[in-house]
């Protein structure tokens, strides 16, 4: 187990070597937050009318607003995944030897959007799903709902890179990712369970340098300026974390896809540690 964990957080730190040869994929996730944010507002007021309308109607049957919810959840999704899909494809290029452009991962989502745009779908139908089983469940059933959710995200813990590389349609894609899932020990979860633990220490880091910051400012008896100062490079610290991790994310599935289609590993990989990290069940 452990020789495992090590062998994720290798592979983690190789993809922060082709990060570091791309700096570029970060405007993907930057791409994809600015779209959430934007879908996000754009939702409000229909939230709030189809609020109004089911109180209006009936308190117990809320179908505008799971109505709502379900286009937002299309729509958000759609962004999301356009965004994973043009970074992945990128990645994926540099991954076989290829210098990616912006142009380039952007292209390659373009060409997917039919199917990006079904599998939104697909992904709206199933969350809005688990969203009204959620509501209308209490203790153990909220946490049987979100093992569901949970052997959902896994199956398709593929889905993205074989929508940029394959070309095939939503459902296709979902069977592909819950195959290639079967044929390796599942190191892609515990790669993502590493990036994750990284990823909390550096938000722990930059909170209890912030906190430390304020107890300084206050024995300073500094002005509001230093403030405003301390709080904006804790916010835009948090933002770069969360776009680093994001990437670094997309980066390390593209190589679970990449190992797993091919049996390459490519120049960033070291070959032995793949194969080690990878190994197809029997």
């Amino acid at each position: 187990m452990f020789q495992r964990i090590a062998n994720s957080w290798e592979l983690v730190k190789a993809s922060a070597r082709v990060l570091q040869q791309d700096k570029e994929l970060l405007v993907f996730p930057t791409f994809s937050v600015a779209g959430v944010i934007l879908v996000t507002l754009t939702f409000i007021l229909p939230f709030i009318f189809g609020g109004m309308l089911d109180a209006f109607i009936s308190e117990r049957f809320q179908v505008f607003g799971y109505l709502v919810l379900f286009l937002y959840y299309i729509v958000q999704y759609t962004v999301i995944f356009f965004a994973n899909t043009a970074l992945v494809g990128a990645a994926m290029i540099r991954l076989r030897g290829g210098d990616p452009t912006v142009r380039d991962g952007f292209q390659i989502a373009a060409r997917n959007l039919p199917a990006i745009l079904g599998y939104s779908v697909i992904s709206a139908t199933v969350g809005v799903i688990l969203r009204s089983l959620s509501d209308r469940s209490e203790g153990l059933g909220r946490f049987v709902v979100s093992l569901l959710g949970t052997a959902w995200n896994v199956a398709t813990f593929l889905v993205v890179p074989v929508l940029a590389v394959e070309g095939v349609g939503p459902i296709e894609a979902i069977k592909r990712s819950t195959s290639l899932l079967k044929k390796t020990w599942g190191e892609q979860i515990a790669g993502n369970i590493g990036l994750g633990a990284i990823t909390f220490f550096a938000v722990m880091a930059v909170l209890i340098g912030g906190g430390v910051g304020v107890f300084a400012l206050i024995s300073l008896e500094a002005g509001t300026l230093l403030y405003i100062l301390l709080g904006t490079v804790v916010v835009i610290s948090m933002v770069l974390i969360g776009l680093i991790s994001s990437t670094l994310s997309s980066i390390y599935t593209s190589a679970v896809y990449q190992y797993a289609t091919t049996g390459e590993s490519g120049e960033f990989f070291d070959p032995s540690l793949v194969q080690q990290a990878f190994r197809l069940k029997r």
